[in-house]
């Protein structure tokens, strides 16, 4: 009898034990359900699930950040690294450019700094120091120009990472500020409401330094800087070096969980196509695994590199003539002639970079405006003007800008608007007469470019009879910034408004119609 109940509590705890390992296993199939990747990486998958996340194009507005060794020259642009090495022509993949000749970057090298042999691109970084670089005074800066998002540049073609690096010892933490740059920014970012990104230009790294036994960018011990290629100009991108690249991606991508990646040209060349949907599709799902949608952004100059609709496109110094339904981007620098600070440093006008905002948004797309601070780390007062003055107009006029989406036509008016990467010194300035719209919620923003010489707005896309005004019901029009009462009508030739007397501002003027 005894024997009898340990045979069926036997059998009983044999029952339970298999019960827990089946629900073990149950829970085991259920976990690496819940974690398989949403993202494969080839196109297919990509395709099926990727959507462009709506906050991003809500944003509109955000800084980038050229900072870097290439700064303590002051010369040129950051592209001095590669033109200083430029003895016999000065060419440029990004622009297909060549002429005959030492490039003048690498006669004041010469010059200035001496033979490249003995001070090489190297000797600038111990005098990167960034001894006035305050992450919180920067990113309180791009908060009063109204900005909503900063991309720094993680690391430019140069090969000088911004960060903490586990794969490179060319970092600023080992080097230079002997600070981790980016993560200073996340950080203070972060803190105060910003979303932050990070920037690549590394995949250039490969091409960028010219090789010539008379340079040191031969000298074997300076190889993880200058790339590990050869002297051959025509030498393909080698597997060691894509692994290096993506290691120093991950790197970025695993150890400060930036909303945006940003990615240069060069990433879009045959060389790298198996990298591409692998950058996608981990990012992707990262992003996932963070609980938030993330941007992947490249310029695609070989366009169908990234697949329409797998990433965010991104205009170089141009912008679009047209809307584009999916979201899109224009990055360009507050500097006229370079992306990093340098002594003879251009800036454009606030009036200038406003139009730009305003035309951008008309057209579905966002502006990224650059800033090049001082190689201390200082953000010069010219530049930091601007900022203000388009802070101080989107303190007035937000609310056509942020959250907005186009609307049936992006605006009117005589000036054309050139199309493409770096077309942008093509363009005329916009006037009176050019208009851009803009909608949310039950209102449409009309945006004058210019104030009117007689005060009077005629805005021929709002007549009566136009196309794009049936089954509008226009109620009140105000000019943002003005607390005067304007005069309006619809009448056949146009939406007609007499401006206040006094000008709300110093550029770009917007109409809220209600309807």
């Amino acid at each position: 009898m005894k024997s009898g109940k340990y045979i069926v509590l036997s059998f009983f705890i044999l029952s339970l034990t298999i019960l827990s390992c089946a629900d073990k296993k149950d829970k085991k199939e259920e976990i690496a359900q819940e974690t398989k990747p949403v993202y494969e990486a080839n196109w297919e998958s990509i395709k099926k699930n990727y959507k462009d996340p709506t906050w991003f194009n809500k944003k509109k507005f955000g800084i980038f950040i050229h900072w870097g060794a290439y700064s303590v020259p002051e010369y040129s642009s950051e592209w001095y690294p590669r033109k200083m090495y430029m003895d016999t022509a000065t060419f440029s993949a990004q622009l297909n450019l060549e002429k005959k000749g030492p490039s003048d970057v690498y006669l004041h090298h010469k010059k200035e700094w001496g033979d490249q042999k003995k001070f090489g691109y190297k000797d600038f970084i111990p005098m990167f120091k960034g001894e006035n670089f305050d992450a919180n005074e920067w990113i309180d800066l791009f908060k009063k120009s109204g900005a909503k998002y900063v991309i720094p540049v993680a690391e430019h073609h140069d090969g000088f990472a911004m960060y903490k690096s586990n794969v490179t010892r060319w970092n600023a933490v080992d080097m230079g500020p002997k600070r981790d740059i980016l993560g200073e920014l996340f950080k203070a970012g972060r803190q105060k409401g910003m979303i932050m990104g990070a920037s690549s230009h590394f995949a250039f790294n490969w091409s960028f330094f010219n090789k010539k036994d008379h340079f040191d960018t031969t000298n074997p011990a300076y190889a993880d800087l200058y790339s590990t290629k050869g002297k051959d100009l025509n030498e393909p991108v080698s597997k060691e070096f894509k692994e290096l690249w993506w290691a120093r991606t991950k790197d970025i991508i695993d150890n400060y969980q930036p909303d945006i990646m940003w990615f240069d040209f060069y990433l879009d060349i045959p060389d790298f196509a198996d990298q591409r949907p692998k950058l996608a599709a981990y990012y992707y799902n990262k992003g996932i695994e963070w609980g938030k949608e993330v941007v992947l952004q490249d310029k695609n100059f070989s366009h169908e590199a990234f697949p329409e609709g797998t990433v965010i496109y991104d205009l170089e110094r141009g912008k679009l003539p047209g809307i584009r339904k999916l979201p899109w981007q224009t990055d360009t620098s507050i500097g006229k002639n370079s992306w990093s600070y340098v002594s003879n440093w251009q800036s454009k006008t606030a009036n200038q970079i406003v139009d730009d905002l305003v035309d951008i948004v008309s057209k579905n797309g966002n502006l990224l405006l650059n800033v090049g601070p001082k190689s201390d780390g200082t953000i010069p007062e010219d530049q930091k003007e601007i900022l203000l003055q388009i802070g101080d107009w989107l303190t007035i006029n937000g609310d056509a800008i942020y959250d907005t989406t186009y609307w049936k036509t992006f605006g009117e008016g005589p000036t054309e608007v050139k199309k493409g990467h770096h077309s942008e010194g093509n363009n005329k300035g916009l006037s009176s007469k050019d208009i851009r719209f803009t909608t949310k919620d039950n209102k449409l923003y009309a945006i004058v470019l210019d104030w009117p010489k007689d005060g009077v707005v005629v805005i021929e896309s709002l007549a009566k009879e136009a196309t794009y005004a049936k089954d509008l019901n226009i109620t009140n029009a105000r000019v943002l910034g003005s607390k005067e009462k304007i005069k309006w009508s619809q009448e056949k030739d146009g939406f007609k408004v007499t401006m206040p007397k006094e000008k709300p501002g110093d550029f770009a003027y917007v109409i809220e119609l209600e309807m």
